[in-house]
């Protein structure tokens, strides 16, 4: 199985599992709100069925991607809000289906998009596999979205490995993104997972180090916890710095949670 199968399945799993939380729910169900503000389960569904059919036109049909960038132009602060609010607004099960659809799309698209090429994005052009990669990172951020309104645990699992993978390579696009120079120096981080495996990145003698558990990292970089809520531990100045601005998502700097007050 090569490394794109391998995301795309995790990927798969992970909307099937959002889907058996969200398919028998009355309206009302449809209509809670979620920890972001202004959005509803409708509205998060709607969000990822709308980012799944643009990320599969930037993968197959340039003028239809090239349309929805002078449409994003049009209103950059409210594009994504007003995409989200209006595909919110439609049936439960016309919305279901459409995001059904909109999913398996885009993973017929990623498996046969040509190897070593690159597809336009809002951001940095991206293979196939980043696609997937960013495509689960969201679709798992926006879960736990949905299992908060619902009152529901989220199921955890070692495929948040590539939350955690794409949290470390958008390091300097954190420090970017705040105004600030990234660090040139390299980082060690040291995640245990909930198998309690131990996943690494960067030098073993590095200075600049993090550690602690891998689901509170991926909570931390898709902004789904306050740093001092988790059990991470930064050693080294830009270490710190990093923990208190990590996001591994495109787009201007994310407000981020607010510490619990239990």
């Amino acid at each position: 199985m090569s490394l794109l199968d391998d995301v795309l399945a995790d990927l798969e799993a992970e909307g099937a599992r959002l889907e058996s939380l969200v398919a028998d729910l009355p309206e009302a169900g449809w209509r809670t709100a979620t920890p972001a503000p202004g959005w509803d389960v409708a509205t998060v569904v709607a969000h990822l069925a709308w980012t799944d059919e643009a990320a599969h036109a930037a993968a197959t049909d340039r003028a239809a991607w090239d349309a929805l960038v002078l449409k994003a132009l049009a209103d950059p602060e409210h594009a994504v809000d007003s995409a989200a609010l209006a595909g919110g607004a439609a049936a439960p099960d016309a919305l279901l289906a459409r995001w059904r659809t909109a999913r398996s799309r885009l993973a017929e698209a990623l498996r046969g998009y040509p190897e070593g090429q690159k597809m336009p994005w809002y951001g940095p052009p991206m293979s196939a596999t980043s696609m997937a990669t960013a495509r689960f990172m969201e679709t798992w951020a926006h879960s736990l979205d949905v299992h908060a309104a619902l009152g529901v645990d989220p199921e955890v699992t070692d495929r948040i490995r590539h939350v955690a993978h794409l949290g470390v390579r958008t390091r300097g696009f954190a420090f970017s993104v705040h105004g600030l120079d990234p660090p040139t120096e390299e980082f060690r981080v040291d995640l245990t997972a909930p198998s309690g495996d131990l996943w690494s990145w960067g030098p073993g003698d590095a200075s600049q180090t993090v550690t602690g558990a891998a689901y509170d990292f991926c909570l931390l970089v898709t902004q789904r916890i306050h740093r001092s809520d988790t059990s991470l531990v930064a050693v080294g100045r830009d270490a710190n710095t990093w923990l208190g601005i990590a996001q591994c998502f495109a787009g201007p700097p994310g407000e981020g949670r607010e510490p619990r007050r239990d």
